[in-house]
């Protein structure tokens, strides 16, 4: 997308950035983007109602956004096709509910929607609702009263829509009983392994049935088609050098952001305690005090004896027995006479006595981590950070403009390489796999390369963006088509696949015959077992998915149980079951949670089916080629 952060945004210069940028999400969610859009260009139509190209690299922006300050993406990564998909199909389902709740004649009342906007987190300060904060959050985000809370009542009356499905996911007591019980059982289970490499040595594969497999699947085995291509970067780091960033607005920053700055500082400390209990006379404060300073006294004279003055005098038992030491913390932690007596010592210097209502401390910090808060040492740190912001506010107000001059003129880059002063690349011969690789594992891009229009045309393809802040356009030079591959060229390959699939086959065999004499009550004498372990569907305790995917699927009405299951690569897997029961939950509200989970799920299918319903009845379309050469759509 054209303004996603990169790496900066996993530290805490990069986070203030998002937040200097992005609006907050669960404030104005991917519906408010139906209205706002200011292209007439449709990726979508819903019945009547168009779904902008605009309005959907809008919300596909504020999922990365969101997703990437959650922690949850990589920056640098390209979108997911989850992201995109989800991203429109929630514009269409939010067009679809819009339409229907006003065929319905939904209503929100102002009051109801005084109550809820007063009550929204975002606009609270002191526990109460802020008029300041909500007229400053509104202008941020360049909306007007009347708009924001035009979004809200849409908001409100979908939610009334949906909220009828909520008296439908019913599940009964019994039905939610059988579910917990299966959901929570423990089975006691032993595997056994026939293994397909152990057939191999078995098996010898004629030449005649080689040559056989060869004929069969000539379609398959062909090198693969290539191109030549040159293509046309546009990127943010291009044109940092184009950008600077003077002083003032890195110390501006810098004081703008030292709350989280300091924030992310930890440290480990050391203390002795004496306390005066609580309520203490004035006699018990100055006997305390002066064991305090007695002990003050003797470290200053021998420093290196304070972890052994602790473990004889501190009254704090916790960190006493281990010289003191008080653990690595971050701001927030300690009583504030402590906190700042600890952040505002160097490492292995010595408090003075500090006062708390715990009683008299001697404070020493063993060691800081975490960043620099220091400004010289940030300062050009947040210089980078603030270039590379400028940079990619550069990038979007070109990028519009890169797009439709590669569109535009499409038989060359050479003129939308003169107009934004870059150079035309060109590449080696490429398979779709190696330029999945050229260009960071983007296969619609790669798709667009190798699509017939650019193959046989040979023009621009669409400006995508590959990754974040990098948009791409490229155009096929030279072809070669794919080409069968000769016999002698995979002969060994095709001898190795053949004797594994019989090997497969040998092992499977006697996997079904060992299982058929395990339920009958005989004994096989060289299966090697594992170790009976205890499992539940939450502690595999080592087995593999597959064969607790197994265990869980024997019948267990008679034990010790048996299945087997025959696996291509590996053989054939045998699975012992010895007990099955039900674990027991220590809080009582477990059942009624797992019933509440159930209904929750059930609710949600509900709404899903009614929601394609809308969606059958409305005619929903998507532009499929728009979708593919969206900016966004990487």
């Amino acid at each position: 997308m054209l303004d996603s952060i990169r790496s900066v945004a996993q530290g805490w210069v990069g986070k203030a950035l998002l937040a200097l940028i992005t609006i907050p999400f669960a404030l104005f969610g991917i519906d408010s983007y139906l209205s706002s859009a200011g292209s007439n260009v449709a990726i979508a139509k819903v019945g009547k109602n168009n779904i902008s190209i605009q309005a959907y690299d809008n919300a596909l922006k504020n999922i990365r956004n969101r997703l990437q300050s959650e922690g949850k993406i990589d920056p640098a990564a390209p979108d997911l096709p989850e992201m995109k998909s989800f991203a429109l199909n929630q514009l269409i389902n939010d067009q679809l509910l819009d339409d229907e709740v006003k065929h319905a004649n939904f209503a929100i009342s102002d009051m109801q929607l005084t109550t809820y906007i007063t009550g929204m987190p975002e606009f609270q300060k002191d526990g109460k609702f802020s008029q300041e904060l909500y007229d400053q959050t509104l202008t941020d985000a360049k909306l007007t009263p009347n708009k924001f809370e035009a979004r809200i009542r849409a908001d409100l009356l979908a939610q009334q829509a949906q909220d009828n499905f909520a008296k439908l996911g019913f599940i009964s007591n019994a039905r939610a009983e059988q579910a917990y019980q299966l959901t929570n059982q423990q089975r006691v289970v032993a595997v056994a392994e026939i293994k397909t490499k152990d057939f191999v040595d078995q098996v010898k594969i004629e030449p005649a049935q080689v040559k056989a497999y060869y004929d069969q699947h000539k379609a398959k085995l062909m090198h693969p088609e290539q191109v030549k291509i040159e293509f046309l970067l546009l990127s943010a780091a291009q044109l940092i050098t184009g950008v600077g960033v003077d002083d003032a607005e890195v110390r501006k920053f810098y004081d703008d952001n030292i709350d989280n700055i300091k924030a992310k500082e930890q440290r480990r400390a050391s203390h002795i305690l004496i306390g005066f209990g609580v309520n203490p006379t004035p006699e018990k404060k100055a006997e305390a005090k002066a064991k305090a300073e007695g002990l003050l006294a003797e470290i200053k004279k021998a420093p290196k004896t304070f972890e052994a003055l602790a473990v004889k005098n501190s009254q704090d038992d916790e960190s006493a027995s281990k010289g003191g030491d008080l653990g690595v913390q971050g701001r927030g932690y300690f009583t504030p006479p402590v906190e700042k007596a600890i952040y505002d010592l160097k490492v292995n210097e010595l408090s003075n006595l500090v006062e708390s209502e715990y009683g008299y401390h001697i404070i020493k910090v063993t060691e800081v981590i975490g960043e620099n808060t220091d400004f010289e040492t940030l300062k050009p740190q947040i210089k980078g950070d603030l270039m590379f912001k400028k940079a990619q506010d550069e990038f979007i107000k070109q990028a519009e403009g890169f797009s439709e001059l590669v569109y535009t003129q499409s038989n060359s880059l050479a003129p939308a390489a003169k107009a934004f002063g870059s150079e035309v690349q060109k590449s080696d011969w490429l398979t779709r796999e190696s330029a999945a690789k050229f260009f960071k594992d983007n296969s619609k891009f790669v798709d667009l390369i190798f699509s017939a229009e650019s193959l046989k045309d040979r023009r621009n393809t669409a400006a995508m963006e590959v990754s974040p802040n990098n948009l791409v356009s490229a155009r096929v030079v030279d072809y070669k088509p794919a080409t069968q591959k000769s016999f002698d060229e995979v002969k060994e390959g095709i001898e190795a696949l053949l004797k594994l699939e019989a090997a497969a086959k040998l092992a499977s065999t006697k996997g079904e015959a060992a299982l058929k004499d395990l339920r009958a009550g005989k004994s096989v004498a060289d299966l090697q077992w594992t170790s009976e372990v205890a499992v539940d569907r939450k502690n595999a305790e080592g087995l593999t998915e597959l064969a607790m995917t197994q265990a869980f699927k024997t019948d267990v009405s008679k034990l010790p149980a048996y299945s087997g299951l025959a696996d291509k690569q590996q053989g054939y897997l045998l699975v012992k079951v010895l007990e099955a029961k039900t674990l027991k939950s220590e809080d009582p509200a477990a059942e009624k949670s797992s019933q509440n989970e159930l209904e929750a799920a059930l609710e949600s299918e509900y709404l899903a089916a009614y929601k394609q319903s809308l969606r059958e009845k409305a005619k929903v379309t998507v532009n499929e080629k728009l979708l593919l050469g969206s900016t966004e759509n990487n």
